[in-house]
């Protein structure tokens, strides 16, 4: 979800975290898992509402890349579809999206200490207005401080009922005019300021985005108690990212739909109907076991 339009490149997706490691044959033909609950968060300040998703529309988009994710593995196993979205899809039209299977949509806010993404106010009233669910996400830039990108955000993205919980979305941008890359340990505390201010004004526990060669060098092991929505457009999750929970997969770049020209990000949850209903319906300290 960088900044940048250019899709990420499969062969990234193709890299297995711990390629030594053999998988079992569950994780080839990974069940749906009944969602478990993790920790507490530390400073909660404040219940979810208790909104409720409204009803669930079917997966009907095309896709350009068509990948088959091997027997029993496909993301259309799953219910609950969605997108993200930025200034590079234009103009959507979120009517056609939501009928086209999109039951909830992310949407690009900020990135870094300055920068709102221009189509950010329409798509979060227009998102809302077609009935999807949505939340927003900032992308997070290494040459800024985490307390000024976090009340950038907080600046820019509105408190309100029903919104899913944002999202910091944690990647390597080559294409970015900050090429720093800081260690581990530095951005993970970086990660955790941020995350613990945005936690502190919205009452909601952030999601962590991220990809393989970033979640490689940074994250493996990591935030344990955190839900991960992970990019993996080549092989299943759990072939690029062994052992670790998830809540959503980004599992295309190349998706289409009549509601926007070009293509689009497509995302599913991990559960069924009555699991997002929980989850979007304020059961926040839920994220999906591993498979």
């Amino acid at each position: 979800m960088a900044d940048n339009a250019p899709p990420f490149s499969l062969a990234e997706e193709e890299e297995t975290i711990d390629a030594d490691t053999p998988l079992p044959e569950e994780a080839i033909e990974p069940p749906v898992e009944p969602v478990a609950l993790v920790s507490q968060p530390k400073r909660l300040t404040r219940a979810a509402p208790p909104m409720l998703a409204g009803p669930v529309t079917r997966y009907g988009f095309r896709d350009a890349k068509p990948i088959n994710f091997g027997r029993g593995a496909s993301p259309r196993h799953l219910a609950v579809h969605g997108v993200d979205v930025s200034r590079w899809q234009g103009n959507v039209n979120w009517g056609k999206l939501r009928a086209q299977g999109a039951n909830f949509a992310y949407i690009k806010a900020t990135d870094g200490g300055d920068h709102l993404d221009p189509m950010f106010r329409t798509n979060w009233r227009n998102a809302d207005a077609a009935g999807l669910k949505r939340g927003a996400y900032h992308f997070f830039y290494w040459c800024r401080t985490a307390g000024e990108q976090a009340d950038w955000f907080i600046r820019n993205v509105p408190r309100v009922e029903g919104a899913l919980p944002p999202v910091i979305d944690v990647e390597w941008n080559g294409e970015s005019s900050c090429k720093r890359r800081p260690s581990r340990a530095t951005v993970q505390e970086k990660m955790q300021v941020f995350m613990d201010k945005l936690e502190r004004h919205y009452g909601q526990r952030p999601i962590i985005y991220t990809s393989p060669d970033f979640y490689r060098d940074n994250l493996r092991g990591a935030f344990l108690d955190y839900p991960f929505w992970l990019r993996a457009v080549a092989r299943h999750p759990s072939k690029v990212y062994p052992g670790r929970k998830w809540l959503f997969w980004q599992y295309s770049g190349s998706g289409l739909s009549h509601g926007v020209r070009g293509r689009i990000d497509l995302n599913v949850f991990h559960g069924d109907e009555r699991q997002w209903r929980a989850w979007a319906g304020g059961s926040r300290q839920m994220v999906a076991d591993a498979d």
